[in-house]
């Protein structure tokens, strides 16, 4: 009996705890949506304009908190999972950089088409989960006597009875009662919007083919880049340090046999072949730090770019805030990818200064724990980079694509450059 009293309790509790958090969702849905909706129209189509460039960010921004929270909810609720998948944006890139990339996410475009579906059925399945219960409730408080006052002004309908007496008030108790069958739909229809709400805020098959396909180019791009790699240091090590091993071994063939014959040219070779072994150990030490930088291993991304750093003929600044370390492979291709920016920034902005900064944030979408690798290389040369077939910057995307990363640059001419790379890490 106890158990029976106490299962019903359990239900009751859930019912009612429905019909608040319905009511809540309700007073929330209709004006937040209908707000974001709006905002969003109106700042997109005032981006031809220029306006809308500033405002559009801020305002989808706006837009995707609502709905993170909303999945926040529907997680911690009723245990309905919806997994976001918004590109990362940089932060620090200019306004028309922003608005272009946030445009450009399918995630946005989902993201409004959800309003409109929040502010009409998902605003009904929210309201109905509360009007379930507080509507029977509501018929019972008029058979207590909440009549009398709203009899004076001239009668009440509740349902379709007319309420104008006791009798009549009654009536209304007994159809509350029958109402009060309906009331275990609360938690389903709650459970129905949030399931409305994945069906229309999650990815779709179209969207998750997309991913597929880019995920499969960017491997493709990574194995035929190791591929390259592997083809590059054997022609290193077989046109350098192996050559110069094999003369030197050559050398010290000679230098046995001039030893009682020829003493001081045994000598001068024995130097030569000395400094042989000086070049070979030289260039096997560039080479080792081709593939991985010992102080990387050592020192960690920070150290190992502040080194990258002296070795520039411009003055470099490096600001690093890294709470700890990346996984290796992440640390490498980042290191990589800060290597071939500052090159780019050498060779082809004319800079006579370069600034990388380096941190780790936490998005508001990604899972505790887990965030981005940030990371600027910013310089005062004169613009016009651009990331296309063939150059560096083509290369350090596809780098960072192998690790789902984004690099946005933002070169306008006469500059700064600023490129900004960000891969996602714990």
């Amino acid at each position: 009996m106890e158990t029976r009293n106490g299962s019903w309790g359990t239900r009751a509790r859930g019912i009612g705890l429905a019909a608040v958090r319905g009511l809540a969702l309700a007073l929330v849905t209709l004006p937040g949506a209908l707000l974001g909706f709006t905002l969003s129209l109106v700042s997109i189509c005032l981006v031809p304009v220029g306006i809308g460039a500033f405002t559009t960010p801020w305002v989808l921004t706006g837009v995707r908190a609502f709905a993170d929270w909303r999945r926040v909810l529907a997680a911690e609720w009723y245990g309905v999972r919806i997994p976001s998948a918004y590109r990362p944006i940089p932060e620090n890139a200019h306004a028309w950089a922003r608005t272009y990339a946030m445009l450009r996410d399918p995630a946005t475009w989902r993201d409004l088409r959800w309003l409109q579906v929040d502010m009409t059925a998902g605003f009904v399945t929210a309201l109905l989960s509360a009007a379930l219960v507080f509507y029977p409730l509501e018929g019972l408080a008029v058979a207590a006597g909440l009549w009398r006052p709203l009899a004076e002004t001239g009668g009440y309908w509740y349902g379709f009875v007319r309420v104008a007496d006791q009798t009549s008030a009654l009536a209304a108790g007994a159809l509350g009662i029958a109402l009060l069958a309906l009331t275990p739909l609360a938690p389903r229809l709650l459970t129905l919007h949030f399931r409305l709400t994945r069906a229309v805020l999650g990815a779709g098959q179209g969207e998750l083919a997309e991913r597929v396909r880019v995920l499969t180019e960017t491997r493709r791009d990574a194995v035929d880049t190791s591929a390259a790699e592997l083809r590059r240091i054997e022609r290193d090590l077989h046109d350098g340090a192996q050559a110069r091993l094999v003369a030197m071994g050559m050398d010290l063939g000679t230098i046995e046999m001039l030893l009682d014959k020829d003493p001081a040219q045994a000598k001068r070779l024995l130097a030569q072949a000395r400094q042989s072994s000086a070049d070979a150990l030289t260039e096997l030490r560039d080479l080792v730090r081709g593939i991985h930088p010992p102080v990387l291993a050592e020192r960690g991304l920070g150290d190992a770019v502040r080194a990258l750093a002296l070795r520039m003929p411009v003055p470099t600044e490096v600001i690093v805030d890294l709470p700890g370390r990346a996984d290796a492979p992440v640390e490498s291709a980042a290191y990589f990818a800060v290597s071939e920016a500052l090159t780019n920034a050498v060779k082809h902005s004319g800079a006579d200064r370069i600034w990388i900064d380096l941190h780790h944030v936490k998005e508001g979408h990604v899972k505790e724990g887990a965030g981005m690798l940030r990371i600027t290389v910013t310089d005062n040369g004169r613009g016009g980079a651009v990331i296309g077939a063939g150059s560096g910057l083509a290369g350090v995307e596809r780098r960072l694509g192998t690790f789902d990363g984004v690099l946005a640059v933002s070169s306008p001419a006469g500059g700064p450059t600023m490129v900004t790379m960000e891969i996602p890490c714990v």
